[in-house]
């Protein structure tokens, strides 16, 4: 890292984001964190702080610098040589004049930041390793030295791998914490004896520390953190702007722009919604393409789903109302809409037309069905969150239950990891919910009012939650009436699902036990137990596609699939796809890149077996590694045979075999990876090609035509003058395209 420069002002280098000396006599500034400091400090450019020894009463921190990982700003640790640390032999060589030694050039951040996170994620295959006794005394001297300001630390051993990840509103009385000769738990005690070195990051507030945990958990993965999958994000119901709104499922960002109205915990959630909101509202749910085409009334219109705005069977002014009272009918406040639907009904009847009052008046008879078949429908509460956690046999549940616009949504489990290794300072419960409530609800919706099962008394987190939100939340612990029945079915929820995914653990190992042992595999450490399977998948020889599937800690890796498209073979030529297959996946591995598992499942017989073995001798592998499974008669489940590829005899395991459920789940698995990505293939290729074809239709003539149609039908139906509309087409071009598609 460049030295500060000493030239002047107008063209000094900017100043580092945290300060690495603050007297603790002055008052500390808060300091500036820009939107996003890998912009604009990027890591070149950050200048270093003498590395002179601080005094008693200042605090000495390692400059950092940040760099986008995930789509967040992650610091990279740079640390600061202590001048006692220095050899003597440097001092004197610069007492003599000698020149300094070059500089060596600085990575790159971001390949440094990707080897970091690369590093954390393997674990010490050796296990924890303590520290050295001067990296204590470090790590204790950097303690002293911390600030009272809010922020993250995070703890790492002496391999380097990130243990802890945590916030704190005062890092120096937090921090400090840890290091206390009684400590409240034993595995505290435990991960603190393996610090060897500490790293913190000053935040603005709390909230900001609350985000930048939430990253850090996520990206670096600690042993000692609870750990919730990161999951898809939840569905939304939106309703777009414009003359004619559209209701319509939506999954991703939120804009301004349209109104969104969630989350919901499922897609059926949305999609029941939007069924009720079609018979109550009628609003539309067609693409705009489609709706900007339409010259008679659809489907939906005929059976009372749809207003049919797209031929003006409503006007605008109506159209609007009608999307008025569906998003208040989505915010909880359904006795308004019937109000004012029945003012409606009467403001018709008064004028004598009775046509439009006896249609408001199906209205309200669908609205009053919808109301009287919402079993869990409650006036009070718009947007509540029920959250039930149940701890047993070492794993957790958190079971989450929606209520949004006073209707109950349903519910949705939740699974953490590293329970038992987690660092528990009150109830383990509590420090499940916690994390919970910092991986779920950090950049996410949250509503006014948690209903808990657990007494949790964490008031740091919940102020730093609703700095985030901008509203008061408030938690609820013993709840009454409809409420104490939510939180009932929640727990009750948990429970069930928790019983149920030990229940399939158990079996599951069960299953892998009995599979090591049918193969003569090593059964010590079967959460190691490595299986990969491939399948091939063509139609008549067309868009052919092999799948690879792994299994692994008694589980399906879906992170691990791969799918690899085939060219360059005779179409239909099943073991020449599996040779190239199996020659691109370890071809790499044979030369020391990648992970070699200990079993690979190939869907075939002999022929499919005896390329695996052509593979594997040719690159130097292990031909013992490779079993085939080939069906049994009629392709009934239970009568595949086991074939190998070292001689040995092939096994019949038999329908009521544990071992052959599992290669069953692993083969079916690799089928349906395989088959989903074939036909995708193939649909795109057969959907894409006839305008692709044409000459002189390039990608946005293509757009404009299926945009101006409403698809390729539309385009087929279309006649010369039609196509002639479309901006950049000719009249030789229409009559070109007209030509090719009929």
């Amino acid at each position: 890292m460049a030295s500060p420069s000493s030239s002047s002002p107008a063209t000094r280098q900017p100043e580092p984001i945290i300060k690495q000396a603050i007297p603790v006599t002055q008052e500390v500034p808060t300091p500036e964190l820009p939107e996003n400091p890998a912009q604009e400090h990027p890591a070149e450019q950050l200048p270093r702080e003498p590395a002179a020894q601080p005094a008693a009463h200042q605090v000495a921190e390692a400059p950092v610098s940040y760099v986008a990982a995930n789509g967040a700003a992650l610091p990279v640790r740079h640390p600061v040589e202590d001048s006692e640390d220095k050899p003597k032999r440097d001092r004197a060589s610069k007492a003599k004049g000698e020149a300094a030694p070059a500089a060596r050039p600085r990575p790159d951040a971001r390949q440094v930041m990707k080897e970091e996170l690369t590093a954390t994620l393997k674990q010490d295959a050796a296990g924890p390793v303590p520290p050295g006794e001067s990296a204590r005394e470090q790590v204790l001297a950097t303690v002293a030295k911390l600030p009272d300001l809010p922020g993250v630390y995070r703890y790492f051993d002496a391999n380097q791998n990130v243990l802890y990840v945590g916030k704190a509103r005062n890092l120096k009385k937090r921090v400090s914490s840890y290091f206390q000769k009684n400590l409240s738990s034993p595995r505290i005690a435990m991960m603190v004896s393996q610090i060897a070195n500490l790293e913190t990051t000053i935040t603005h507030s709390e909230a900001e520390a609350l985000i930048l945990e939430n990253n850090l958990i996520k990206a670096l993965k600690p042993r000692y953190n609870i750990l919730f999958r990161d999951d898809k994000s939840y569905p939304y119901l939106k309703i777009t702007h414009g003359d004619f709104p559209r209701m319509a499922y939506y999954r991703g960002a939120l804009d301004r722009k349209n109104q969104y109205f969630g989350p919901f915990p499922s897609a059926w959630a949305v999609k029941e919604s939007m069924q009720i909101l079609q018979k109550v509202f009628m609003l539309r749910t067609c693409e705009d393409s489609v709706f900007t085409n339409r010259t008679r009334p659809c489907l939906l219109h005929q059976i009372g789903r749809c207003s049919g705005p797209c031929v003006n069977l409503i006007d605008k002014d109506e159209y609007k109302v009608d999307v008025e009272n569906a998003a208040k009918f989505l915010r909880g406040r359904q006795n308004e809409v019937m109000d004012d639907l029945q003012g409606k009904m009467q403001g018709f009847a008064e004028k004598l037309m009775f046509e439009q009052a006896a249609g408001v008046r199906n209205q309200i008879q669908s609205l009053s069905r919808v109301l009287h078949q919402q079993s869990m429908e409650t006036t009070g509460d718009a947007d509540v969150d029920v959250i039930a956690v149940v701890v047993q046999g070492g794993r957790a549940c958190v079971n989450l239950a929606m209520v949004r616009g006073g209707r109950h949504l349903g519910d949705r489990a939740y699974f953490p990891t590293q329970v038992g290794d987690a660092i528990a300072e009150k109830s383990i419960e509590c420090e499940v919910l916690a994390a919970f409530l910092v991986q779920h609800y950090t950049g996410s919706f949250i509503p006014g009012t948690l209903i808990l099962n657990i007494e949790f008394d964490q008031p740091e987190l919940m102020v730093a939650l609703t700095e985030q939100c901008g509203h008061r939340i408030n938690l609820i612990f013993q709840p009454q009436g409809q409420r104490r029945q939510w939180l009932e079915l929640a727990q009750k929820g948990a429970e069930i699902s928790l019983a149920r995914l030990l229940s399939e653990q158990g079996s599951q190992q069960s299953r892998t036990r009995a599979l090591a042992e049918t193969l003569s595999l090593d059964a010590t450490d079967l959460e190691a137990l490595r299986i990969e399977c491939f399948d091939i998948s063509h139609t008549a020889g067309e868009a052919t596609q092999a799948s690879c599937v792994v299994f692994h800690h008694h589980a399906m890796q879906n992170s691990e699939y791969r799918r690899y498209n085939i060219n360059g073979i005779t179409p239909g030529d099943d073991y020449a796809a599996m040779r190239q297959v199996l020659t691109r996946r370890y071809e790499k591995v044979a030369s020391g890149d990648g992970v070699m598992p200990d079993v690979v499942l190939v869907d075939g017989g002999k022929g499919q077996v005896e390329m695996a073995r052509q593979v594997f001798t040719e690159l130097g592998l292990d031909i013992g590694l490779i079993v085939g499974v080939a069906k049994g008669e009629g392709r009934r489940v239970g009568l595949e045979t086991l074939i190998f590829a070292d001689g040995r005899p092939a096994q019949e395991l038999g329908k009521e075999s544990a071992a052959l459920m599992l290669v069953a789940l692993i083969r079916d698995e690799a089928h349906r990876f395989a088959i989903t990505g074939m036909r995708a293939k193939r649909a795109k290729a057969r959907q894409a090609s006839r305008l692709e074809e044409i000459e002189g239709i390039g990608a946005k003539r293509r757009q404009r035509l299926l945009a101006r149609f409403g698809g390729l039908r539309g385009v087929i139906d279309a006649s010369v003058e039609d196509l002639c509309q479309v901006e950049g087409i000719s009249t030789a071009l229409a009559e070109e395209i007209y030509r090719q598609l009929h």
